[in-house]
């Protein structure tokens, strides 16, 4: 099972070539945890290297918010940028697809394909617009479990993911523990904080209030939130990376190189923010933004397999005690959006549970964007976890940089 036959002369032999997505129907109606019910529904997927003969070297990698199924390799000859993690995917790479058979889907509520927002309600013949159900990461795991039994496989041998995609990987953890043999989480958190929860209604507040959205209708009416993205974007953008990084980047370069006195752009740095922003909102979906953003909001893995009453802490603890995979856990020193800390709270109950896990805290300047970036401490850790054996001991984390 393969879909990058071909390469295009100007690619590096490492990269996976060219892929062709592959859209998946899925009739069976899926109750969501809102208890609302999707009758049918579609998932894009891309596959990169070849699944062996027992299929034991499936690897499952999840996306972040504003990710996609494409996540490595060409679309075309033509394209000038390849996959959102094609520096860790491919031939040698960190996930080597000369070993592993990559699956990278998009998620439902996404607008890249799969049933969202912006496609079609078989009930109503119309696209689901503002009337499309709420979601959680618990929702997206039983969609990827229906895919693993499509694809006709038992067990994963490893789940990978960043940032939200992390969330995921976590989540599969506790809701299917037999079903994967390792997980990998990367810049990643066991659940949102009152701060970034907060982030995140303000860029949903960017969305609701600008009146080209019209609850959530704006396809009906030819428009879309145009100034409420490029907001939502901005704030979302200026978390993500860190003050020395934009000190780096712009310092406080004029655009002229003189006052103007006015509001227009006049610093280099609100130049990017409005382009990142921009950019952002000529290929993303409002209502996809607002679901994405509330299912981080909701992302508890415990919900459902604690007592009532317990501390955050003894809560993560008695439901990682279900989890039967070996853990990588990654974070970065300056990502102030998950930081360190929220990635040692996971390790330090993993610990506990005397379950195996290796934890790297890398030395990165690019903020919670770092497990984007080709950092070679960062990447070595990922695929020397996915290299070497299955170990049943518990590894003590180590709180050094790297």
């Amino acid at each position: 099972m393969q879909t990058n036959e071909q390469h295009a002369p100007h690619l590096d032999p490492s990269s996976v070539g060219i892929v062709t997505p592959q859209v998946l129907q899925f009739n069976e109606p899926l109750t969501l945890e809102c208890e609302r019910v999707l009758p049918s529904f579609e998932l894009v997927i891309e596959t990169y290297g070849t699944l062996n003969a027992d299929k034991s070297n499936a690897i499952l990698v999840c996306h972040a918010l504003s990710g996609s199924h494409h996540a490595a390799g060409y679309h075309s000859p033509d394209d000038s940028k390849p996959g959102w993690w094609d520096n860790l995917i491919g031939n040698g790479k960190a996930i080597d697809t000369s070993q592993f058979f990559v699956v990278c889907l998009n998620n439902i509520g996404s607008c890249h394909g799969s049933t969202g927002p912006a496609t079609i309600n078989p009930k109503t013949g119309k696209i689901y617009g503002a009337d499309f159900p709420l979601i959680t990461i618990k929702d997206w795991v039983k969609t990827q479990v229906m895919l693993s039994d499509r694809l006709g496989i038992q067990k994963w041998y490893a789940i990978v993911g960043g940032s939200m995609g992390g969330m995921q990987a976590l989540q599969w953890s506790v809701d299917c523990p037999d079903r994967l043999a390792r997980a990998v989480i990367i810049a990643s958190t066991p659940k949102l904080s009152a701060q970034n929860i907060a982030f995140n209604e303000v860029a949903r507040q960017s969305i609701l209030s600008d009146p080209d959205f019209h609850d959530g209708w704006y396809l009906e009416h030819g428009t879309y939130p145009r100034r409420g993205l490029i907001l939502a974007r901005m704030v979302g953008h200026i978390t993500y990376i860190t003050e020395d990084a934009m000190k780096a980047k712009f310092g406080r370069d004029l655009k002229s190189g003189k006052f103007m006195y006015g509001y227009d752009v006049e610093f280099q740095v609100e130049s990017y923010l409005r382009y990142q922003g921009e950019r952002f909102s000529k290929n993303f979906d409002a209502n996809t933004y607002l679901l994405m953003t509330k299912a981080l909001d909701y992302f508890d893995p415990t919900r459902g397999y604690a007592d009532d009453g317990l501390s955050d802490e003894d809560a993560l603890k008695q439901t990682l005690a279900r989890t039967q995979c070996q853990f990588l856990v990654v974070s970065f020193t300056t990502d102030w959006r998950f930081s360190p800390e929220r990635s040692v709270e996971l390790v330090d109950a993993l610990i506990a549970n005397q379950k195996p896990v290796s934890f790297v805290n890398v030395d990165a300047p690019h903020g919670h964007d770092s497990f984007l970036f080709d950092i070679p401490r960062y990447v070595n850790a990922v695929k020397g976890f996915l290299s070497a054996p299955i170990i049943h001991q518990t590894t003590q984390p180590t709180k050094d940089k790297v």
